[in-house]
């Protein structure tokens, strides 16, 4: 098969790889695991080895009847559901999945890296863990591997933990990409930082306090907020008047929001 450049298409040849990703997701028996992306299924031969309930996603035509016919039995004996789609339309409801009762695997498309954590993380039936190959400097920025946050990585630790695996460098991939990636483990998830306040006021105060990278975190938020409000809250959490958004840790900016929305 020659691998598609509008689907992203970089089918991970690299056992290592393979095995890190199946320790990472902590695999067994009885997981039921939601593969994104099974391309050729070499990771899905895996996965299948364990005994679990495996959902495999693949949108791509020539690879999905690829799957059926290499992974026949599997789906006979209901090892293996394979869905002909797009993941970023998979409906979690139509697949009697619970909250934290599934684990999510993916190998995805670098394009839609953002669009699938966010798909998952703020659906209400949230994975137990995701792990992720993803662009090495996108999995850094969510690490916060420099100690500067951003909004993707705010975003994703207000829902679980996050803990960079490993660099996977180019040549494990079939063709060989222009960056190398890494995996990365989405662990502990759930909604539980929202409590004392709802996800739409978080999200509205954390895309304003980054909204302009040179200005002061204060300046950011007073477009939004009361200035003298947001002037006592800092001055309440002791924070310096020269704070920027990319200092504050996940911690912090729940402070901030819920003080500044109560």
């Amino acid at each position: 098969m020659k691998p598609k450049k509008s689907l992203g298409q970089n089918f991970l040849t690299s056992e290592g790889a393979i095995e890190s990703i199946l320790d990472a997701g902590d695999v067994v028996g009885e997981d039921v695991i939601l593969e994104i992306g099974p391309g050729k299924g070499k990771l899905t031969e895996k996965l299948l080895e364990f005994g679990g309930n495996l959902i495999a996603i693949e949108k791509d035509d020539e690879l999905f009847l690829n799957l059926e016919e290499k992974f026949k039995k599997e789906i006979k004996n209901k090892k293996l559901e394979l869905i002909h789609g797009d993941a970023l339309d998979f409906d979690l409801n139509s697949y009697q999945l619970k909250p934290n009762s599934y684990k999510l695997i993916a190998n995805i498309p670098y394009n839609i890296t953002g669009q699938i954590i966010r798909k998952f993380l703020e659906a209400e039936i949230q994975p137990e863990r995701m792990v992720l190959m993803l662009q090495k400097e996108v999995a850094q920025r969510i690490v916060a591997k420099d100690n500067k946050e951003s909004i993707l990585s705010i975003s994703v630790k207000a829902y679980g933990e996050s803990k960079y695996i490993q660099t996977v460098k180019a040549g494990s991939f079939f063709p060989i990409p222009n960056v190398d990636s890494a995996i990365l483990l989405i662990n502990n998830i759930s909604k539980n930082f929202f409590k004392n306040f709802s996800e739409e006021e978080f999200f509205k105060l954390v895309r304003a306090g980054f909204a302009s990278k040179r200005k002061k975190l204060t300046s950011n938020l007073s477009v939004v907020v009361d200035k003298e409000k947001v002037k006592n809250v800092f001055k309440e959490l002791n924070l310096g008047d020269n704070t920027r958004a990319e200092d504050m840790n996940i911690s912090v900016w729940g402070q901030i929001v819920h003080k500044l929305t109560t």
